[in-house]
């Protein structure tokens, strides 16, 4: 798919099927994941696929965003491990996440799934339920799966909803 099509046909995706996702589907979203060049390629970022019942539920106990997905793959970051601008001490480790993340949503998308990245999680919740992710700052969870059928599985009423080029953009 070009990327193009891609980025225009993507979607959050908010109701899924009970199908399970195919484990080869999840390897292959995770390796697109890892090409995701972040800043000095310092990839301070961790990725958790829960794919049991028993997990997911216990992801689904840390948010309101309880979509019915089969499997959940949740971001973490670890801002000792990214890149900090020397002149203001920014740190990089929310940015590295927003492109890991960006090639995670466009990753499932091109795999036939469907996802949204849900950031309303409670973090100590998820963290004590899951004590692996210790260390880490959750930057989201993704649940995924194949969209529902029927309406509950298409694109929100305000997905089309876009301002103008020319309200976000200049030419300097």
């Amino acid at each position: 798919m070009l990327f193009e099509k891609l980025a225009h046909e993507r979607y959050s995706v908010r109701a899924f099927q009970s199908k399970p996702v195919e484990k080869e589907k999840i390897q292959k979203i995770i390796a697109i994941a890892n090409s995701a060049p972040t800043a000095t390629n310092a990839q301070p970022v961790h990725i958790w696929a829960i794919v049991s019942e028993e997990g997911v539920r216990r992801v689904n106990e840390t948010t309101k965003c309880d979509f019915g997905a089969p499997a959940v793959l949740v971001l973490g970051t670890n801002a000792e491990e990214a890149w900090t601008r020397e002149e203001d001490a920014h740190n990089f480790a929310d940015i590295d996440a927003g492109i890991v993340g960006t090639h995670l949503l466009f990753a499932i998308c091109e795999q036939g799934l469907g996802t949204t990245w849900v950031g309303r999680v409670d973090p100590e919740k998820l963290i004590e339920r899951f004590p692996e992710m210790k260390g880490y700052e959750i930057a989201g969870i993704f649940p995924i799966g194949y969209p529902a059928d029927g309406k509950a599985g298409q694109p929100s009423a305000k997905h089309t909803k876009r301002k103008a080029v020319e309200e976000i953009m200049d030419f300097i």
